[in-house]
Formats: structure tokens, C-alpha cells, sequence
């Protein structure tokens, strides 16, 4: 069975977390990503990850949600969907497909900051926030409409996750020229198509639920799928001038 197949097993780990809430998340985000050099293609993405995580420990702290226990429940779950995967990874496992081309290409010369950024939110957005959902109706025996209103609040947050990684890490007009790959690789992706295309395969994994086998084999396609656009996104790009 892959990794994109162990719902059961990744749901049975958050979950011994869920009472840590948010801070639990943050302090595993902190410890996992505290020796990794400041330009590896992962802690960029992990940067950014934990600050977006920072974001909504504030507003469940301001009461920002509508069902506190529902939003606290899908942020971690969802957190530790990518928290396991590079964790096994770092202790030599095999990461879910989604997620080897950021780990392989960590370090990979020719790809820039936003192309690393841009890999992790895909792989979290593309396969984990699908998987999360459904993690969450589980836990708290519900259905994904129930937790609507919490997953458009997370997407909004996730939403400033993405123009913050292009207002971060996107080169300035006066470096990035019209024809440069990256201004055509950066704007091919979307993370509003990614959060609409979540939340059908989060229902229609719910929907599918008592027939293991079609599930199983929609979570192996949908993380084959996310990790070749994944694969896509980390490209060595050459500057068009040096073409």
C-alpha cells in the first residue's frame, strides 16, 4: 500500500496530537525545520508554511472561526499530512509521491526560491488538504459540508500563503523579463483552481468511503497527479537572455 493510501495511519498519528491544538503544530514545525540551511528548497516553503500556521493560531485565539473544535481539527490534520511526509523522508523513508519532487530537488541548482515554495504549496494544497478534509470528517463524524465554512476560511488563509510567496520570492520587473520561464511557470499555477479542485476530490472520496477499493485508487492517482505537476514546477529554469 503507498503512502497515498494510509489515511488510517496518518489520521491515528494526528490525532494523538489534536489536544496540542495549533501550538502543538507550530512547535513540531520549529523542531523539524530548525537545522535545515536557509536555502534549502524545503525550509523555503517551511518559512512560509509555518508563518500562514502563525496566521491561523491568531485567529482561532481571536475566536476568527465558526466551530473552533472543527477548524482546529482540519488546520492540524492537514499540517501533519506534510509534517509525516517530510519527517519519514528526513529518516530515510519514502514520502508520498506529491512531495519527492520538492525533497529531491531541495537542493537542485538552476531552481529558484518560488519554484521550491510553489512545489510545497501545490503538493499540500493538490493532495493533502483533499485527504485532510476527509481526515477530518472521520474524527469528528461529520460530512465535508459540514465543514464548509472552516475550509473557506483556511482557503482564504492559504490564499495569502500564495501572494505571499510571489510578493516574497518572485524577482522584481527590472530582473524578470516578459519572456523569462519563470514569469510563464509561476502564473501556469493557480492555488484557487487547487482549492476547488480539494474540495470536489475531498467529497468525492467521502462519497466513495465504503468502497475501499475506488478510494484507494483515486488517493494513488490524485498523488501520482499532484507529483508530476510537482516535478514540473521544480525545472531548472535558464533565464531567457541566456538562452
Amino acid at each position: 500500500m503507498g503512502h497515498s493510501q494510509q489515511p488510517t495511519e496518518a489520521l491515528s498519528g494526528a490525532a494523538r496530537r489534536l489536544d496540542t491544538g495549533v501550538d502543538g503544530v507550530l512547535a513540531r514545525m520549529r523542531e523539524l525545520g530548525a537545522d535545515w540551511p536557509e536555502g534549502d528548497g524545503v525550509a523555503v516553503f517551511h518559512r512560509v508554511y509555518t508563518r500562514v500556521t502563525e496566521e491561523v493560531g491568531r485567529l482561532v485565539d481571536r475566536g476568527g472561526f465558526p466551530d473552533r473544535r472543527a477548524a482546529v481539527t482540519l488546520d492540524v490534520l492537514f499540517a501533519e499530512r506534510y509534517l509525516d511526509a517530510v519527517g519519514a523522508f528526513e529518516r530515510g523513508g519514502r514520502a508520498p509521491a506529491c512531495w519527492r519532487p520538492l525533497l529531491h530537488a531541495r537542493a537542485r541548482r538552476g531552481v529558484r526560491p518560488v519554484q521550491f515554495a510553489l512545489c510545497g504549496v501545490n503538493a499540500h494544497i493538490g493532495h493533502d488538504l483533499a485527504l485532510a478534509v476527509v481526515d477530518t470528517c472521520r474524527t469528528l463524524h461529520c460530512a465535508p459540508e459540514d465543514l464548509r465554512d472552516e475550509f473557506d476560511q483556511v482557503g482564504e488563509l492559504l490564499t495569502a500563503l500564495e501572494e505571499r510567496v510571489r510578493e516574497d520570492l518572485m524577482p522584481g520587473p527590472d530582473l524578470l523579463e516578459r519572456a523569462d520561464p519563470l514569469t510563464h511557470l509561476a502564473g501556469a499555477w493557480s492555488l484557487e483552481r487547487a482549492r476547488d479542485a480539494a474540495w470536489v476530490t475531498a467529497r468525492t472520496l467521502w462519497a466513495v468511503r465504503e468502497l475501499p477499493g475506488v478510494a484507494e485508487e483515486l488517493r494513488n492517482r490524485l498523488d501520482e497527479g499532484v507529483g508530476l505537476v510537482g516535478r514540473l514546477l521544480v525545472t531548472p529554469l535558464v533565464p531567457a537572455q541566456y538562452r
